[in-house]
């Protein structure tokens, strides 16, 4: 009896050895697969909007008139939801490309911001932004010195 018990302990670690030493790495697409979808659309108020419900997002459609396209500057209400010690402070957006770990500054540092609620959220910032290139691009924003969350966009052909 105790022999079995102790092939068996034996033959799960073993299994639990072989399968902890994998040691496969994702491909880049499988990464880009995985972390670099669009963000999901949802509704606030009356509009809709990208990002992550009940965190950040900004009103966004993927429609002709809102879409980004490389290096057109349109106009964005950012829309936040949190308490009062996260939301106030400077705002900055910083953007990744899908292909690139170089960021760029979306949206320039503004002043330190006060809470001012809107359409359903705690906070809110008008911004215009501009992405050089097409393809996934990650906007990281920032409120003071902390990362508030990511939007994943899209920025289509012209």
């Amino acid at each position: 009896m105790f022999n079995k018990k102790l092939i068996l302990i034996c033959a799960l670690f073993l299994t639990l050895f072989i399968v902890g030493c994998n040691d496969e790495e994702p491909t880049k697409a499988e990464v880009i697969q995985h972390n670099w979808n669009e963000s999901p659309l949802f509704k606030s108020g009356s509009y809709t909007m990208i990002g992550e419900e009940g965190r950040l997002g900004f009103i966004y459609d993927d429609s002709e008139v809102v879409r980004f396209y490389p290096d057109k500057t349109q106009k964005y209400m950012w829309h936040f939801w949190g308490n009062e010690d996260e939301l106030i402070g400077d705002f900055i957006v910083l953007g990744t490309h899908e292909n690139s770990d170089e960021e760029i500054t979306v949206f320039p540092k503004s002043g330190n911001t006060n809470l001012s609620p809107i359409n359903g959220a705690d906070q809110h910032m008008p911004t215009n932004m501009t992405l050089p290139k097409s393809g996934m691009w990650k906007l990281d924003a920032y409120i003071g010195d902390d990362i508030f969350g990511s939007v994943y966009v899209k920025v289509h052909e012209k």
